[in-house]
C-alpha cells in the first residue's frame, strides 16, 4: 500500500499533501536539508545521487547567518537541485527584526522553493530557553508567514517538530500552509495525528553522495509528475489571499518562465527498501485511515542506526 489521501495543488497552497503513508520507500521524490554542519558539499554529486530538492539553513533570530548559506544556495542552483531557505525562530526576539534579517540575506528567486519557518522550542538557548505562551507563538508565526508571502510571492512552509506541534499547532492550526514534519521513529500520522503534510523528514542519519557524514533526508508527499508540474511554475502560489486575520498580501507578478527544474531520479538508497524506518521502528507495510493514532512520546530523538548505502552517481 502506498501513500493515501494525496491532494492536487489547491487554492490554499500549491503542494499536494498526505495524512497517511505506508513508509518513506513509497515516495518518489527525495531531498535533504543542510546547514554549515555538513561542511563543504559537492552539489553535483548530490544531484547525481538522486536528490531532487534541498532545504538550506539561512538564518537564526535577527543576527545569525549560517556560515555556508550563500555557498550552498549557489551550489544547489548550479547543480539543478531545487532549493529553499529556512529560518530558525528565536521566540524572545522581535519577529520584525527576524523578518528583516531573513529578507536581507535570502534573495527573491522565482526558481526557489517557498521560504520555510522552523518552529521548535529551544531549551538549550543561552538567551531564550523558555516557552512563550501559545497565543504569542502563533502571533509571531503569523507575522513572519504573512511577511514572507508578501515579499517572496509564495505561500511559506512550516517546519515543526513533534513537541511544538503538539503544544501549539495541533487541532488544525495554520492548515492553509504546507507542513514539513519530522518523524524519524514512526510514520507521521502517529506523531502528527490529523495533520496533512507536504514534506517528511525521515532520518537524521542519512547518507548521500556528495555529503560527508550524516545528513537529514526527506521525502515529498506527492508524485514525481506533481513535483514536475509545480517546478514548472516556480512553486509560485496562485491561490487566494492569506485567510488568517491579517492584511492581504500584495499582488504578485506572474510566474517567471525560467522557474523550471526537471526532477532527478529517486535515491537508489530508498529503492527496494521495505516500508520501515530507522532501526526497525516501523514494520507494518499497510496503514489504514481508521487506525487510531498512537500516543505521542515525550521526545523524538534520532535513532542510532547504520547509515544508508551511498547510491552510485549517474554515468
Amino acid at each position: 500500500m502506498g501513500p493515501t489521501a494525496v491532494g492536487e495543488p489547491s487554492g490554499d497552497h500549491p503542494f499536494p499533501t498526505l495524512v497517511h503513508t505506508s513508509g518513506h520507500s513509497a515516495h518518489e521524490v527525495h531531498g535533504i536539508d543542510v546547514s554549515k554542519w555538513q561542511g563543504t558539499i559537492d552539489w553535483q554529486a548530490v544531484r547525481a545521487s538522486g536528490v531532487t530538492f534541498a532545504f538550506i539553513k539561512a538564518t537564526e533570530g535577527a543576527d545569525r547567518l549560517d556560515d555556508r548559506f550563500r555557498e550552498n544556495w549557489e551550489g544547489a542552483r548550479r547543480a539543478g537541485v531545487a532549493r529553499g531557505a529556512y529560518h530558525f525562530t528565536y521566540w524572545c526576539g522581535s519577529m520584525a527584526d527576524q523578518i528583516a534579517w531573513f529578507q536581507r540575506h535570502v534573495p527573491v528567486d522565482p526558481e526557489a522553493l517557498p521560504p520555510v519557518l522552523d518552529v521548535e522550542w529551544n531549551f538549550h538557548s543561552p538567551t531564550c530557553p523558555r516557552r512563550i505562551s501559545v497565543e504569542s507563538a502563533r502571533h509571531k508565526m503569523r507575522e513572519f508567514l504573512h511577511a514572507m508571502e508578501r515579499h517572496y510571492g509564495k505561500r511559506p512552509i512550516i517546519y515543526a517538530d513533534i513537541t511544538f506541534h503538539r503544544e501549539v499547532l495541533a487541532g488544525g492550526e495554520f492548515a492553509q500552509y504546507p507542513f514539513w514534519v519530522r518523524s524519524v521513529r514512526a510514520l507521521p500520522h502517529e506523531r502528527y495525528p490529523g495533520r496533512r503534510w507536504a514534506f517528511w523528514q525521515i532520518t537524521a542519519t542519512g547518507r548521500v553522495g556528495g555529503v560527508n557524514g550524516n545528513v537529514d533526508r526527506n521525502v515529498f508527499a506527492g508524485s514525481r509528475a506533481q513535483w514536475q508540474r509545480l517546478a514548472q511554475t516556480g512553486f509560485r502560489h496562485h491561490g487566494t489571499a492569506v485567510a488568517d486575520a491579517s492584511p492581504a498580501p500584495a499582488p504578485q507578478p506572474a510566474a517567471d518562465p525560467r522557474g523550471t527544474h526537471q526532477a532527478a531520479p529517486v535515491l537508489a538508497a530508498a529503492a527496494g527498501q521495505p516500508a520501515t524506518l530507522e532501526a526497525g521502528q516501523v514494520t507494518s507495510a499497510t496503514v489504514s485511515p481508521s487506525v487510531p493514532p498512537a500516543a505521542v512520546p515525550p521526545a523524538d530523538t534520532p535513532a542510532i542506526a547504520a547509515p544508508l548505502p551511498v547510491p552510485r552517481p549517474r554515468s
